[in-house]
């Protein structure tokens, strides 16, 4: 499967089978992550993966708990693979994925959001290739604000001025996977001419 192609396939999967995949696979993803697009050349960002379901449970109920509703741009996201926003009623906002990376930047770096977010995004595509399913999940910071978040990041020996800006669940999609949504109109341009200034 060609790049193009394998964005095009590639799904934020919310439903987990109870099957851990294996660490060979989650070494090259997280490899895939390093390689990614950064700020300056700078390789910033760091990887953390929680290579164990119940861990992943603990800090998914705490990702979940520090959902703002109040936040949302819109209150509906899938029918097939629910999120929070769909269904208050969940616990984790890790969805049952039985490996969860956490990726971690520099807490005053300008450009920190940007670098997870490329790692993240090369992370879910290496994963697509490797028939494993994936889904980009955010609430990094406000999971690890104090109490026990900080004392798993002092545990985890992840240095202070670090701060989680996003996660990646990896696991096998249960049920079928999703279809293809159609595309949005009227979201790219092309300029050809030299404008008016």
């Amino acid at each position: 499967m060609d790049v193009l192609e394998l964005m095009k396939y590639r799904r934020s999967i919310r439903k987990y089978e109870d099957k851990q995949i294996s660490r060979a696979d989650l070494e090259k993803i997280m490899e895939a992550g390093l390689y990614a697009p950064n700020a300056g050349g700078g390789q910033r960002a760091m990887i953390c993966a929680l290579y164990n379901r119940e861990l992943c449970e603990k800090i998914g109920r705490m990702n979940a708990a520090k959902f703002n509703r109040k936040n949302l741009a819109g209150s509906y996201v899938s029918s097939e693979q629910p999120s929070l926003i769909d269904d208050p009623a969940m616990k984790s906002g890790f969805y049952g994925a039985p490996t969860v990376c956490v990726i971690f930047g520099p807490r005053n770096f300008l450009y920190s959001i940007p670098d997870a977010y490329c790692c993240a995004e090369n992370m879910v595509l290496a994963a697509t290739e490797l028939g494993i399913s994936s889904c980009i999940v955010a609430r990094g910071e406000e999971t690890f604000d104090g109490g026990i978040g900080a004392d798993f990041l002092k545990e985890w020996e992840i240095p202070d001025h670090y701060i989680a800006r996003c996660f990646v669940l990896l696991g096998y999609c249960k049920g079928d996977y999703p279809e293809i949504k159609p595309r949005r109109e009227n979201r790219t341009k092309i300029i050809e001419g030299k404008g008016r200034y």
